[in-house]
């Protein structure tokens, strides 16, 4: 079949890369794509806020198939607009898609439905939400309701820093998603993230992961979109995997079927592993970046009859298989990232990085001038690599960003410390 793949990033080339492996695959389309998505696809240019532009094309192309990739479409509906004129979606409708898009939904539903997660309390008023900030204190979590690009999080360890993103919120910091404001607990432990395929019905344990949000080594500096990851996460125990499936995820999509949003596609759970259990951070719903970019170098099935499987309400019964090593991903980025990163810059020695064996270049941020690559956005790659344990997998993962000659990047030095720990 024909398959038309939405989204720009490094978890699109992964996706793609995952994609054109499938026997069932005829041929696979992207919009936009980029300079490595190109490299298995053929790329569209199609403005993907026009939902009649998606259909067209897909009419025009005999396209049976749609994966949407990032999280802004699927709140838009783009998901319902296909579906409306036959073509079928991996991915949740905009009602469904809720569980990203309104914190505050999000945080209602687990209270009603007792699911483990921070206290909070949502406010529409600046005022109120001040002074509800007053009267629990710091630390204290402030996050804007709606999509903020993985910006409106903000961990106050002080009131005045507090008060301070609540009136950066309500000031218009993030237009129409700071219309409300979410100020819950500070939960403490450890994070991971566990991905579920979902088919409206029944869901399904893909794999877990641990990402590193802070852009330099030690965990310090300013939160990024992620500099880097491994999966499996080696405190995602499979105690603590079958807990989330029954207090988290089952609850979720029961809530979610009885308001008529069954969810479909892959659900995407933030978690607090805590000394009281596992707790929900936030639900994603789409596959997390950089984590994609180590999940689908591990699974040892097709992706695409996964993908068909969900969207059709037919999810199998057994296991995902998935390699048991581990797989291991740095995030290359241009400097100032997360400021605004210096683009325009020249990267080579891509050939050279993926000619070692084990080694996965995958493209985030870059497009092509000519001949040349250059950098197009603060994450511009992603190098990813197999090993039999994290610490394999780190030492290979940095020979092949050694390899790659961008002097106006940079990246972390130490992704995958904690787990290097847990192998000691």
């Amino acid at each position: 079949m024909n398959v038309l793949l939405i989204g720009s990033g490094g978890r699109e080339h992964a996706i793609a890369r995952a994609l054109s492996k499938s026997a069932l695959l005829s041929r696979l389309y992207a919009a936009p794509g980029n300079p490595g998505v190109a490299e298995v696809a053929e790329l569209a240019r199609l403005d993907v806020s026009d939902h009649a532009a998606v259909a067209g094309f897909c009419a025009e192309k005999n396209i049976e198939f749609v994966v949407v990739g990032p999280e802004q479409p699927l709140v838009e509906g783009l998901a319902d607009s296909l579906r409306a004129k036959g073509v079928a979606v991996f991915g949740p409708s905009k009602a469904a898609a809720r569980l990203e898009g309104s914190k505050g939904f999000v945080k209602d539903i687990c209270r009603a439905n007792a699911i483990p997660t921070a206290d909070y309390e949502r406010f529409a008023n600046e005022e109120k939400a001040l002074a509800y900030l007053r009267e629990k204190g710091a630390p204290i979590v402030v996050k804007a309701d709606g999509l903020a690009a993985g910006k409106g999080v903000v961990v106050a360890e002080t009131l005045e820093e507090a008060e301070q993103a609540v009136a950066d919120i309500f000031a218009g910091a993030f237009g129409k998603s700071g219309a409300e404001v979410v100020i819950e607990e500070k939960l403490e432990g450890e994070e991971a993230s566990f991905f579920v395929l979902c088919d409206g019905t029944h869901a399904l344990p893909f794999a877990s992961a641990q990402d590193h949000k802070r852009v330099g080594d030690g965990d310090r500096g300013p939160n990024t979109g992620g500099m880097g990851a491994y999966s499996p996460a080696p405190c995602f125990t499979p105690e603590i995997e079958a807990r989330v499936m029954r207090e988290i995820v089952a609850p979720t999509l029961r809530a979610m079927r009885e308001m008529g949003a069954p969810f479909q596609g892959v659900l995407f759970v933030g978690l607090m592993l805590t000394k009281d259990g596992p707790k929900l951070i936030e639900f994603n719903v789409r596959f997390g970046d950089p984590e994609t970019q180590v999940l689908l170098p591990r699974l040892e099935d097709d992706l695409l009859e996964l993908m068909l499987a969900c969207a059709r309400g037919a999810l199998p019964e057994r296991k995902i298989r998935f390699s048991p090593q581990t797989a291991l991903a740095v995030v290359l980025a241009a400097k100032n990232y997360p400021g605004t990163p210096l683009t325009g810059t020249e990267i080579k020695g891509l050939e050279r990085a993926g000619e070692i064996a084990g080694v996965i270049v995958t493209h985030a941020g870059t497009r092509r001038e000519g001949d040349k690559l250059v950098a197009a956005g603060g994450r511009a790659l992603n190098v990813a690599a197999l090993g039999a344990t994290v610490r394999d997998a780190q030492a290979l993962a940095y020979r092949g960003v050694d390899a790659i000659d961008w002097p106006d990047g940079f990246c972390r030095r130490d992704i995958g410390w904690r787990a290097i720990e847990r192998e000691r």
